[in-house]
């Protein structure tokens, strides 16, 4: 049950019990009223007749003398010299009244009492049916409120959802509209976790993006200044660590470029399966790679898909990298239909990246070695760029599964 129909229910039921009590309060006054009225009708009957009998000897009103059939609680209170009524109970309940007159007799008089006659009968039905229909109309009432409740929550979590989307311009405060409850209360809390959520994400571009631009131009300095160093193994392990810092830079210049929001993809159409495959060739001659370090296979029909060849191998460049890094060979890259799998035999991702994604600067756990945390953030990047979905998660047998599924083919009208 959902928070509408919780509220609802909550709402109906006290006023329900509200309703109950304030029928059962009203009914139980009128019985009151009732026997109070009929006491001291009683009370005046049974005082008429005692002045009648103590006059003229004669009892009025179908008065008794000595009535054999005088509740005994009523006949003690007269021998004490009082005058009393009492009524019996159900079935048949009679209403009693007596007095002490001359000569030690007791007077009274007895009538019947019916605890349901038509006003009291008028009044029930009366009491069911307007607490049903208010019952009824508390529940309409209930519902609409609850429902404007609900619509507001539900409104700010999918301003939330938003904003975990990637969408920080999104205003919870705009969705629901004015007001001063604790819901418009926490739409501003949210609207304010996202702006400072966008000003550190927005710090953190420009820190990157700055970083980049200022180290290309002496890391390019530093890397053609290795390459006079005179031969040796000093000046390998230079240039080495040159070519390091360059990619470094260059793979930061590439985030920003992402960051910026002006990549695009220059889109064409290739066979998935066939492409992968020259793909990971390629990887293999660039890394010096052994044959089976990995191997690609292709699960049913070679599809044609329309993309960007160059992200595409971007994409698998760096997963496999990845898997070769920090998981352990082969790398099994296997193509069905739209989508690419690259499963690695090491520890697996952190459970962080798989829940998160990856982030820059986070490599995520220490048996799966130490990076930067580039390499994925660039292929995620160039996955969005696509409108491609990167998934992080465990393979079936063990160590780390990427899968890349690339979006369907645009409807074309005919």
């Amino acid at each position: 049950m959902g928070l509408r129909g919780k509220l609802g229910l909550i709402f109906l039921l006290v006023s329900s019990l509200a309703i109950l009590v304030l029928c059962v309060a009203v009914y139980t006054q009128a019985q009151s009223a009732r026997l109070d009225r009929t006491r001291s009708f009683a009370d005046e009957r049974i005082q008429l007749a005692a002045q009648s009998y103590d006059r003229d000897d004669v009892p009025l009103f179908g008065s008794k003398l000595d009535d054999p059939d005088l509740p005994p609680q009523l006949r003690e209170a007269v021998l004490q010299g009082k005058r009393a009524t009492f009524k019996t109970g159900s079935p048949n309940a009679k209403m009693w009244a007596a007095v002490p007159v001359k000569d030690g007799k007791i007077l009274s008089i007895v009538q019947d009492y019916e605890t349901n006659d038509d006003s009291i009968k008028a009044l029930r039905q009366a009491l069911v049916f307007g607490g049903i229909g208010t019952v009824a109309l508390v529940a309409l009432v209930s519902v609409i409120l609850a429902g404007s409740l609900s619509k507001r929550i539900v409104a700010v979590a999918g301003t939330a959802r938003r904003i975990a989307a990637g969408d920080l311009d999104a205003s919870a405060a705009e969705a629901i509209g004015k007001g001063k409850d604790e819901v418009q209360a926490l739409a501003g809390a949210l609207d304010t976790m996202a702006s400072s959520l966008r000003g550190q994400l927005e710090a953190e571009r420009r820190f990157t993006a700055d970083v980049a631009h200022d180290l290309r131009t002496p890391v390019t300095g530093l890397l053609t200044a290795a390459e006079l160093l005179p031969p040796g193994r000093p000046s390998e392990l230079v240039r080495d660590r040159a070519k390091v810092l360059r990619r470094l830079v260059e793979d930061l210049l590439e985030i920003a470029r992402f960051d910026s929001g002006v990549e695009q993809a220059d889109l064409d159409h290739v066979s998935l399966g066939a492409f992968v495959g020259s793909a990971v060739g390629r990887l293999r001659m660039q890394q010096a790679l052994a044959l089976d370090s990995v191997v690609v296979k292709q699960v049913g029909p070679d599809e044609t898909v329309s993309t960007d060849s160059r992200r595409i191998e971007r994409i698998l460049a760096n997963l496999i990298v990845n898997g070769l890094r920090h998981g352990r060979p082969p790398i099994e890259v296997t193509v069905s239909g739209r989508t690419v799998e690259v499963v690695d035999h090491g520890n697996g991702y952190p459970e962080e990246l798989i829940a998160e994604g990856p982030r820059r600067f986070r490599s995520g756990m220490a048996e799966r070695g130490v990076g930067h945390g580039l390499g994925l953030t660039i292929a995620a990047g160039h996955a969005k760029v696509l409108g491609a979905d990167l998934t992080f998660g465990a393979a079936a047998g063990g160590g780390a599964l990427a899968r890349l599924v690339l979006p369907p083919e645009p409807e074309t009208e005919s």
